[in-house]
């Protein structure tokens, strides 16, 4: 199970671009790793601007942002292309990853029980190790919030 303190979870995934990408690339910086349920739909939209509009304030604190959901390679490009965003985004369409942070949840919606990402955030360390943990993260003000735990060191 993750929790703060522990070692993040390695993991390999394509971006949008089609790279492999993987949590060990990162090392020696902040990681900012964010899950959310689909592309291009109104609170992962907000969400993705958000992070994209902060992120030179991410940038200054030596923090990168990996946004991940269960949508394709493509799904991700088409996204990343129209909202401009200028970081990673991680395709994990066998939802291996979402599974191993443990954010595929049941849901609800109108009544209806459904399976799906909770919105959840992960800060991890330049060790690699679990600095914070948001769940069921509220988006407005969300990419502050980060950015304060980021600045408390």
């Amino acid at each position: 199970m993750v929790a703060e303190g522990k070692k993040a979870p390695d993991f390999k995934l394509k971006d949008q671009n089609g790279q492999t990408i993987s949590l060990s690339d990162y090392k020696g910086k902040s990681v900012v790793l964010y899950f959310y349920p689909k592309d291009d739909t109104s609170g992962c939209t907000k969400e993705a601007c958000s992070f994209r509009d902060g992120l030179p304030g991410f940038g200054k604190l030596n923090a990168v942002i990996l946004g991940v959901s269960a949508d394709s390679v493509e799904s991700h490009k088409k996204f990343a292309d129209k909202y401009n965003l200028p970081f990673t985004l991680l395709s994990d369409e066998s939802k291996e990853m979402i599974e191993k942070y443990g954010v595929w949840k049941e849901k609800s919606m109108y009544g209806r029980k459904y399976m799906g990402i909770e919105r959840t955030t992960f800060i991890i360390d330049e060790n690699g190790k679990i600095k914070k943990i948001f769940r069921k993260v509220k988006v407005d003000g969300h990419d502050k919030e980060v950015l304060d735990v980021l600045n408390s060191r």
